[in-house]
């Protein structure tokens, strides 16, 4: 933490500390040139900014103009008040897991993964579930301690809890890419229900993942859990196992 800082009053930092510098890109439906550049800058303006400064002003085609801008801002936050829910994710590495997986609970875990309804995205998914995993992180295929189902896309909330009760999951992992109009909150909140209905919500542990999905909105929903953009597979993997020894003691 930078010395003598009030966390009281944060801006953003350019330059200097709390200098309010902000940079900022978008796209205008004008094309390019001296107009377009103005029409940015007041646009800008009208936010609140000051000290405007453009530095790209790019034709990308069909009359559209794309900028990056630097500018100014007088708001400020007060970082002492700000509250989150986040995820606890405890240190455990793979040995660990798989050791003490097959020490208390004697058996492999069970996860079922899928996207869900019209989701047909599943990169996020497989960089959790399969064994070689992300960015040199092992997929959750790669620990004993887990036997791993991946249903892949596009699979009806009902057909996915059916699933479970057949290879009698532990965990339910959802991966939700696609957000237009809120159907991914249409279609989470459709899979907890039928868990509900079925009477088996409170014995699996429910997981969903996405760019756009929060811990705190993940339990609004219903769910135990929610991991957004930046997730390794490690982590999850350590919040599962985490869970379930806790849930088995």
């Amino acid at each position: 933490m930078i010395p003598n800082l009030d966390l009281r009053s944060i801006k953003p930092y350019g330059d200097q500390a709390n200098d309010g510098m902000i940079q900022l890109s978008f796209t205008l439906p004008v094309p390019a040139g001296a107009k377009a550049r103005e029409a940015a800058k007041t646009l800008i303006a009208l936010m609140g900014f000051s000290d405007i400064q453009m530095v790209l002003s790019e034709d990308i085609g069909g009359d559209f103009t794309f900028f990056v801008v630097y500018a100014k801002t007088n708001k400020y936050v007060d970082y002492t008040s700000i509250k989150t829910l986040e995820v606890e994710i405890p240190k455990i590495v793979i040995e660990e897991i798989n050791d003490k997986i097959s020490k208390y609970l004697k058996r492999q875990v069970v996860i079922i993964g899928a996207t869900i309804g019209s989701d047909a995205h599943t990169i996020g998914l497989d960089s959790i579930l399969n064994m070689k995993g992300y960015h040199g992180d092992s997929g959750l295929e790669r620990y004993k301690a887990f036997k791993v189902y991946n249903l892949g896309s596009q699979i009806p909330p009902l057909e996915l809890v059916k699933k479970s009760r057949e290879y009698k999951a532990d965990v339910i992992l959802v991966s939700q890419i696609v957000t237009q109009r809120e159907i991914h909150i249409k279609q989470l909140t459709e899979l907890v229900d039928i868990l509900d209905a079925e009477k088996i919500r409170d014995k699996i542990l429910l997981i969903v993942g996405g760019p756009r999905i929060t811990h705190e909105l993940a339990v609004e929903l219903g769910y135990d859990a929610g991991f957004g953009a930046g997730t390794m597979p490690s982590d999850v993997a350590a919040y599962i196992a985490d869970r379930i020894l806790k849930k088995s003691s």
